[in-house]
């Protein structure tokens, strides 16, 4: 973003915005796979990862709090 607006060349955005998309849509599929597969409260996962998503780094704090509780016993481990 920087060096399309600062430099006026968009050239790598029109490179990266897709695989950026792309990456994005592959996110929510697997959100919404393994929230499905392990039977996980939508409210506390998938829609809180989705908001998440939107904020710049939002999945950061997202992944510290969602693995916190996954440690702490309160929801199921991926594979356990």
């Amino acid at each position: 973003m920087p060096l399309k607006y600062i430099y006026d060349n968009p050239s790598l955005v029109q490179t990266l915005g897709p695989i950026h998309g792309g990456l994005f849509i592959l996110f929510v599929i697997y959100l919404v796979m393994i929230a499905n597969k392990y039977k996980w409260n939508f409210k506390e996962t998938v829609l809180m990862g989705l908001i998440a998503s939107f904020i710049p780094f939002g999945t950061f704090y997202f992944d510290h709090k969602f693995l916190k509780r996954i440690q702490e016993g309160e929801i199921k481990r991926v594979g356990g």
